[in-house]
């Protein structure tokens, strides 16, 4: 195996066992990519005070942006099964920047769903092809891998706190730094993609005959119920990231700055338990990650609304914890049954 040095230099190296510096380079990646996304719900006391926005205003910016950087992640996902493209990384983040500038600069709601909805297509672009990325790279442990990359990106909203809500909107323009860093590493990333798409076409092997024992209604049986599985978890998580906030300023009178840690407080725990829960699937089994995290979650998640502003936050920290131990087991579990369209499937995830 060539050095890392050499590497860099231009000469990626393909191999069968786990690549852990791509592995990291796509942790990276994705750390500044869901950096600049989640500033969109830190800045909504921004904009909720500046435009006088409604709650319900504000639940349809989570729609649009949720509706492009989500839903049109399958297609995007099967367009990169279909016709991998290396560099389509680095041309997401770009639609990401350019969403991000508009944002900055937005003086009415019609420009703010649309700056949303750009930088929502270039986090659609970003993810499935990444998460292609990944499962090359893992040589086999494909929990820790998914697990290293999903585990990126929890830090914008403390950032925001830091940086955008003293200065205010036109500070989002200051992140473009963070678009331009992150454009540039994806080229890297795109450069060990092709080279691995170079090596695949040349080495080609038997393809592997995997799940031969499952009927097809059985396997669509599975997937849904994991879709169902990770649809209650990014409900609950969407809910707490945009309204979050609110609820601890309205019901202990903190101040929107404090309010923005706590919320990094629930983003920290779930990136920590989305690493944890990928070593813990890969040494003792992702169904019993899966169960734990099905279960363990509730009676943080009901005493919640009943407790002091500390214990508010040590239930935050857990629910996220144990919610986002089962994320990377879900999606290899999926990968598995559909080996042939991990794009897709991960879009869809």
């Amino acid at each position: 195996m060539k050095s890392l040095s050499r590497i860099l230099k231009g000469n990626p190296t393909v191999t069968e066992s786990t690549v852990y510096y791509v592995l990291v380079i796509c942790c990276i990646s994705h750390f500044l990519n869901d950096m600049i996304q989640s500033i969109i719900p830190s800045i909504y006391p921004i904009l909720k005070d500046k435009f006088d926005f409604s709650f319900a205003q504000i639940g349809i910016i989570t729609l649009v942006f949720q509706m492009t950087s989500s839903i049109l992640q399958p297609f995007t996902g099967l367009s990169a099964d279909r016709h991998p493209r290396p560099y389509a990384l680095s041309v997401g983040m770009c639609f990401t920047l350019a969403g991000l500038l508009m944002l900055a600069f937005a003086e009415n709601y019609l420009l703010i769903l649309l700056a949303v909805s750009v930088v929502g297509f270039g986090s659609s672009m970003f993810h499935p092809t990444a998460s292609r990325v990944a499962q090359l790279a893992s040589g086999g442990k494909k929990s820790l891998a998914q697990s290293i990359f999903q585990v990126g990106g929890n830090g914008g909203p403390l950032l925001a706190a830091l940086i955008i809500l003293p200065f205010g909107q036109h500070a989002i323009s200051w992140f473009a730094i963070a678009a331009l860093l992150a454009a540039l590493i994806m080229v890297r990333l795109g450069a060990w993609y092709k080279a691995r798409l170079q090596y695949a076409v040349k080495h080609p092997r038997k393809a592997e005959v995997l799940n031969t024992h499952i009927s097809r209604r059985a396997k669509y049986g599975a997937l849904l119920i994991l879709i169902l599985l990770v649809f209650s978890k990014y409900f609950y998580t969407s809910c707490i990231t945009s309204y979050f906030t609110f609820y601890l300023i309205d019901k202990f009178g903190v101040s929107v700055q404090a309010s923005q840690i706590c919320l990094f407080v629930f983003l920290a725990a779930f990136a920590i338990g989305t690493l944890a829960g990928g070593v813990f699937g890969d040494r003792f089994g992702r169904k019993y990650v899966i169960w734990f995290s099905i279960l363990g979650a509730a009676p943080f998640a009901l005493a919640m609304p009943y407790v002091s502003l500390t214990w508010t936050i040590v239930f935050t920290f857990l629910s996220g914890l144990i919610i986002a131990s089962a994320f990377s087991s879900i999606v290899v579990y999926a990968t598995d049954l559909m080996p042939d369209k991990i794009g897709m499937i991960s879009g869809v995830f």
